[in-house]
C-alpha cells in the first residue's frame, strides 16, 4: 500500500521528466508590486499579464533574491544565494572581475545538458568578461544588452559605452529595445518550436532611462542627470508597451500551439524605483523593507497549474531555478540549490510550506562607506536591520504587511532567534570567498 502511494505521488513527476515542458520566463526590471492590474494598479492597463493571472496562478508573497538587480539574477542562473559568489550588490557600468564565475554551472548549462535549446533575449548585467558573458555560460542565442540599463533607442549605456549585443557581437540596430527583445524572442521560440526550449526574456523596462516607446526625440544623454529624470506618465507607457509586447509573445505560443506545453513565470528582479508603485508595501528598490523585494509573480501552465489561482507561498526568485530543473529532468545533486522546487504547491495544490529566507546587502563600488543592511523572513516574522539609519525591527507580515508596527520589544526571543539564523547564514554564505 505504501509503495502504491509513493507511486502516485511521483507519478505527476515522472510524467513532467519524460515530456518536459518549454520553459519561458520572462522578467521585469524595477516594476513595482503593485504596477499590474491583477496586483491592484488603478492607472496601468496590464490585459495580458492580468490575462496570464486569471489562467494561471498569482504569488502575493513572492521576493526578489536582492534588492538590486545583479544580486537576483547570480541567484536565479546559479539556483543559490548571490552571496555564495560575491554578489551582494550590483555590478557598476563597464566592471569587470566580478560577476558569476567563469566556467561554472548556470540553470542554461544544466537545461542544455538535458537537450533544451537554450535563449537569452534581453538584459544580463552579471559580467561583462567574456568568460562571464551568456554564450560562456550554457546560453545556445543571446540578444540584448550586458549592462544594467541603456538607451532605449540609441542602445548605449550610462557612461556612454554601446550596449547592444547578438552573440559575442556588439551589434547596432535601430528601434524601441522593448521591441527588439520581443522580436528576437519570438524568433527563437519559432526556431525550436519542435524541441523543448527554454527562454529568458529579460525585459530592460521599466528601468531608466525612463522614456516611453513615443520618446525617441526626448533630450536623454549619458553621464547627464537627463538619464534618470522621468515622470509616472512615462513610466506607465513603458509598462504598457511591455505588457502588450507580452501579448504578442503569448499569442505566437497559441499560434503554435505550444501554450500547454509552456510553463511561462512572470516577475520582476526586485521592488519598484521612483515612479514606481509598490503600494501596499513600504520602501523601494535597493532597500530590504517589503517594496525593496516582494515582487508580483504569475506562473501559467494550462491543465497542470489550476486556472484563477491565487497563493500564499511564500517563494524567492532561486526557487524557479529549483523548479525548472525538476520539470526538465535534470539532475542536481544535494546541496547544489538553495532554492525550493515549487510544483508541488502549483500542480499538486499543496498547502503553504513554511519558509526561512535571508537578504543582506553590502556597500559596491558607488555606495562606499554604506553599512551592511540584513533581513530575514521565518514564517509571518521578519527581522530588519539598517544601522545606517538606526532601525532594528520585527514585523508580523501577516497582520502588517506594511511594516507599520515594529514588534520588536514585544517578542525578544523571536528576535534572538532570528538574528542566530542570519549570523549562521552569513557565515555559510561566505565560507570560500
Amino acid at each position: 500500500m505504501k509503495r502504491l502511494l509513493l507511486a502516485l505521488i511521483l507519478l505527476p513527476l515522472a510524467t513532467f521528466a519524460a515530456s518536459p515542458p518549454n520553459i519561458l520566463f520572462i522578467l521585469a526590471d524595477d516594476l513595482g508590486y503593485g504596477d499590474l492590474g491583477c496586483y491592484g494598479a488603478p492607472d496601468i492597463r496590464t490585459p495580458h499579464l492580468d490575462g496570464l493571472a486569471k489562467a494561471g496562478m498569482r504569488f502575493t508573497d513572492f521576493y526578489a533574491n536582492g534588492a538590486v538587480c545583479s544580486p537576483t539574477r547570480t541567484a536565479f542562473l546559479t539556483g543559490r544565494y548571490q552571496q555564495r559568489y560575491g554578489l551582494d550588490n550590483a555590478l557598476y557600468y563597464q566592471e569587470t572581475g566580478r560577476g558569476l564565475p567563469e566556467g561554472g554551472k548556470t540553470i542554461a548549462t544544466r537545461l542544455k545538458s538535458v537537450g533544451y535549446a537554450t535563449g537569452l533575449s534581453g538584459k544580463w548585467h552579471v559580467g561583462y568578461d567574456h568568460e562571464r558573458q551568456p554564450l560562456q555560460q550554457g546560453f545556445d542565442h543571446f540578444f540584448g544588452l550586458l549592462g544594467g540599463n541603456h538607451h532605449y533607442f540609441q542602445h548605449m549605456d550610462r557612461v556612454n559605452v554601446p550596449d547592444l549585443w547578438l552573440g559575442n557581437e556588439a551589434i547596432k540596430r535601430e528601434g524601441y529595445t522593448t521591441d527588439l527583445l520581443t522580436g528576437d524572442a519570438l524568433a527563437f521560440i519559432e526556431a525550436n518550436r519542435e524541441k523543448p526550449f527554454f527562454l529568458c526574456l529579460s525585459h530592460a523596462a521599466p528601468h531608466f532611462p525612463w522614456q516611453g516607446p513615443g520618446d525617441v526625440a526626448k533630450d536623454v544623454r549619458p553621464k547627464q542627470k537627463s538619464w534618470q529624470i522621468g515622470d509616472r506618465e512615462t513610466y506607465i507607457a513603458m509598462v504598457e508597451r511591455m505588457d502588450e509586447r507580452i501579448g504578442e509573445v503569448l499569442a505566437r505560443l497559441d499560434k503554435l500551439g505550444l501554450v500547454e506545453k509552456t510553463l511561462v513565470v512572470f516577475t520582476s528582479d526586485n521592488g519598484g524605483h521612483t515612479y514606481s508603485r509598490n503600494a501596499p508595501l513600504q520602501g523601494y528598490k535597493s532597500t530590504l523593507w517589503e517594496g525593496g523585494i516582494r515582487v508580483p509573480c504569475i506562473a501559467r501552465w494550462p491543465g497542470k497549474i489550476p486556472a484563477g489561482v491565487v497563493s500564499e507561498q511564500v517563494g524567492i526568485t532561486m526557487d524557479w531555478t529549483a523548479t525548472f530543473l525538476g520539470l526538465a529532468g535534470a539532475k542536481v545533486a544535494a546541496g547544489e540549490t538553495d532554492g525550493m522546487d515549487l510544483t508541488p504547491s502549483m500542480v499538486e495544490g499543496r498547502a503553504p510550506s513554511e519558509r526561512t529566507l535571508f537578504w543582506r546587502s553590502k556597500p559596491g563600488p558607488v555606495r562606499k562607506g554604506v553599512e551592511i543592511e540584513r533581513a530575514v523572513r521565518r514564517g509571518d516574522w521578519k527581522y530588519l536591520q539598517q544601522p545606517a539609519q538606526g532601525i532594528e525591527a520585527l514585523f508580523d507580515l501577516r497582520s502588517d504587511p506594511a511594516e507599520t508596527k515594529n514588534r520588536i520589544t514585544e517578542h525578544p526571543e523571536v528576535v534572538n532567534e532570528l538574528r542566530a539564523l542570519h549570523e549562521a547564514w552569513d557565515r555559510d554564505v561566505d565560507v570560500g570567498l
